[in-house]
């Protein structure tokens, strides 16, 4: 059975495009990829940087697709996701920002997942000849594409082994503090029951029951729709027991 896509809708740049990127002013620049580039460097830019804004449930790229184009998210979060031969999906690892996606285009091979956007997103283009030809002279630029690359391969080590295994309140509690960690405050929000359960391996009824169960218990207070205070200290210890 091949996987539906029909829900989800390709974005295209008409739609998307938001103008070029200012990379030299913007305020992301010090944790981002270009964070180690100097003026003249922007000089050697002969392709736009593009920035994009792309609404919930739109495809920024989509597996098998040859890339011409790497992506750092600005803001939101984006899903990467893998399909079963059933067409069930399975979402290997979420994209947040300052993150970098589509890497696998800079040796010239498709990329291997769908990036679908999960909240309102913000994401700059990178076309790879630029970040090829950039990183050649550049290299602390190369250094943090090999940073980079360590950091997906992480997050990814991560998934398997902290959101794979345990029982569902421990995955979903440890998935909870996984959307806070390196932010100073406790609130996030949250995804669809059934993209938890594709992130966590569990069904879409598994992830509502435990959700609603932690919502009794106030490990989740919820503040406005969808949005969550989080009991950092006893989902931690849930999530180690």
């Amino acid at each position: 059975m091949r996987p539906n896509h029909n829900r989800l809708k390709p974005v295209s740049d008409k739609e998307a495009w938001d103008g070029e990127a200012d990379c030299v002013s913007c305020a992301l620049r010090n944790s981002v990829l270009f964070a180690g580039l100097e003026a003249d460097d922007f000089d050697r830019i002969h392709q736009p940087i593009d920035l994009y804004t792309l609404p919930p449930g739109s495809v920024l790229y989509r597996a098998g697709d040859r890339g011409e184009r790497m992506f750092t998210l600005r803001s939101g979060i984006l899903k990467l996701v893998q399909y079963l031969p059933d067409g069930t999906q399975r979402i290997v690892r979420l994209v947040r920002p300052t993150d970098v996606t589509g890497l696998e285009a800079l040796l010239d091979q498709p990329y291997q997942h769908d990036a679908v956007v999960l909240h309102p997103s913000e994401a700059c283009s990178l076309p790879v000849s630029v970040v090829k030809a950039l990183s050649e002279t550049n290299p602390r630029l190369h250094q943090e594409l090999l940073s980079r690359w360590q950091r997906a391969l992480t997050e990814a080590d991560a998934w398997l082994t902290e959101l794979s295994t345990g029982s569902a309140k421990q995955r979903v509690a440890r998935l909870l503090l996984r959307l806070v960690q390196d932010q100073e405050a406790s609130e996030c929000e949250l995804f669809s029951r059934e993209d938890m359960g594709a992130m966590l391996g569990v069904t879409t009824e598994t992830a509502s029951r435990t959700i609603a169960e932690f919502k009794r218990q106030s490990l989740l207070v919820e503040t406005t729709a969808n949005h969550f205070l989080l009991d950092i200290p006893n989902l931690e210890r849930l999530a180690e027991d």
